[in-house]
């Protein structure tokens, strides 16, 4: 994504830009279909629980679109929405009730004899039958569907799971999943009684959280199903044991096959039981069929990316700011926002726009709750002064690509200012800096065993780029940053804010 020159009149670019988007977007809605659900209308698909006529499932609407020029035929894509259709038939009248309550314990006896000498007790006095002791029916078995970026597993997943029947199901990007999952955690933990001096107990919070997100939901849908974090990969084997045990369907999409997460991470030995948890319980389909289809035949929505170097660069990003405040009904100034107990604030703002700088969102201890506070609040976000990210920033490119994915995910616009065009903003070299140095030498080990770590080597950040790069282009084209703009959105993601 080469960088467009400056414009002489960011006004007219503004201007242009939006009229632009709004035609491309009429275009396509007129030949697309329109899914409309809790949270958002987006052709990533829909929260909503109540389903399309059943005659439209998600192959015929698949061959619809196809059919209309609004999508290109994939034999790939097709073959994995067969498999999802046949998941879909099987949820429409599912429920995974039965199994969250533990029957009370009985007794029970080979020959059952009275101890007072009688004949022996029959099955209507144990009150047991033979319909009672049947085991339920087997659950469905889900789907985990894994390819390169830009594939069509998203808009798969999501094609799929608006037209599920079944009220109780979820989706949900695996960044803001495992959130809540700490969330949920922190809270059990605050809720037990105070410690006396010299009382000793364990509690493990993790199978009780995994219970309540069984209660809530029977199907849950995770977009970009990924491990990076030592922390989730502790916790994910038990937590998704008790799920699979209440019989919950996973459906999930990812750039890494079920073999290949969380891979040379650190403590990986712990992780991997996870692994062989997943593939028992979900089909593995690999959908690669070598094109990003984010990259074709998209009509450019403006100018969204400058060069930093280049003379005027930083204002022109103040005359764009100023044009897309204009439109507001705020004042300029800081916005703080409330996370989880924390304070953060943005430095400069403007009702549903914020211009901030990397260092502002990615040099400090930010993660996937504040990103998601920023989609709650703002529908278009300038970035100013992103650097090239080398291994000794690999920290801030990770935050850079959970922001990417969150802001994505919700249909935040994104304007850059950065020191380098897209395609060579990360640089895998560059040295793991002192702080890597030293924490080498705390855990004992050798550059030898680093190289094979993720947490030095940075091979996760650099496959992760791939996928950050590839959104960042369709981040850029008409029809994205109309769905973008909250004041021509009927409806938008409803998020809570997260307290």
């Amino acid at each position: 994504m080469a960088a467009h020159s400056l414009p002489a009149g960011v006004g007219r670019s503004v201007r242009f830009l939006l009229h632009e988007a709004f035609v491309t977007s009429v275009k396509r809605i007129c030949r697309s279909v329109t899914r409309t659900g809790t949270g958002f209308t987006s052709r990533r698909g829909s929260t909503s629980s109540a389903p399309p006529a059943a005659d439209r499932g998600p192959i015929e609407v698949y061959d619809r679109l196809v059919q209309r020029g609004s999508l290109r035929g994939d034999p790939q894509q097709r073959h994995v929405l067969q498999r999802l259709a046949q998941l879909q038939d099987t949820l429409e009248n599912y429920s995974n009730s039965v199994y969250l309550n533990t029957p009370p314990p009985r007794l029970h006896h080979k020959d059952p004899k009275r101890t007072d000498g009688g004949p022996p007790i029959t099955a209507e006095e144990t009150g047991s039958s033979a319909q009672e002791e049947a085991a339920p029916p087997p659950p469905p078995r889900g789907v985990y569907i894994h390819g390169g970026v830009g594939t069509g597993k998203t808009m798969l997943m999501d094609m799929f799971y608006a037209r599920v029947g079944n009220a109780r199901k979820k989706r949900v990007h695996f960044n803001a999943f495992m959130l809540d999952v700490h969330k949920r955690i922190h809270r059990r933990k605050q809720s037990l009684p105070k410690r006396r001096l010299g009382e000793m107990f364990t509690y493990d919070p993790v199978a009780p959280v995994a219970m309540e997100i069984s209660d809530e939901t029977c199907l849950l849908c995770f977009d970009e199903f990924q491990v990076t974090d030592v922390a989730d990969a502790v916790i994910l084997k038990q937590l998704f044991q008790t799920l699979f045990r209440t019989r919950v369907v996973v459906v999930a999409t990812s750039n890494r096959p079920p073999n290949d997460l969380y891979k040379n991470g650190l403590q990986r030995d712990t992780f991997l039981p996870f692994i062989d948890v997943l593939k028992e319980h979900c089909y593995t389909i690999r959908l690669d069929s070598g094109i990003d289809y984010r990259r074709l035949d998209e009509t450019p929505g403006g100018k969204h990316y400058y060069l930093s170097g280049l003379p005027g660069a930083d204002a022109v990003v103040d005359e764009l700011f100023e044009e897309l405040a204009f439109r507001e009904e705020s004042a300029t100034g800081p916005r703080l926002m409330t996370v989880l107990g924390r304070d953060v604030i943005l430095e400069k703002t403007c009702g549903s726009v914020a211009d901030c700088s990397f260092e502002e969102l990615c040099g400090r201890n930010l993660g996937a709750g504040d990103y998601l506070e920023m989609a709650r609040l703002f529908d278009t976000v300038l970035i100013r002064h992103v650097p090239v990210m080398t291994l000794t920033l690999k920290d801030q490119a990770r935050r850079f690509t959970t922001l990417i994915d969150t802001f994505y995910d919700h249909k935040v616009r994104v304007v850059l200012l950065a020191e380098a065009p897209l395609h060579q903003l990360f640089v895998h070299g560059g040295g793991g800096g002192e702080r890597d140095r030293q924490l080498l030498d705390d855990l004992g080990l050798s550059g030898e065993a680093a190289e094979r770590l993720t947490l030095f080597s940075a091979e996760e950040e650099t496959f992760a780029f791939r996928r950050t790069i590839s959104r960042l282009v369709e981040m850029q084209t008409a029809s994205y940053w109309l769905e973008g703009d909250r004041r021509h959105r009927k409806s938008h993601m409803k998020m809570p804010p997260l307290m």
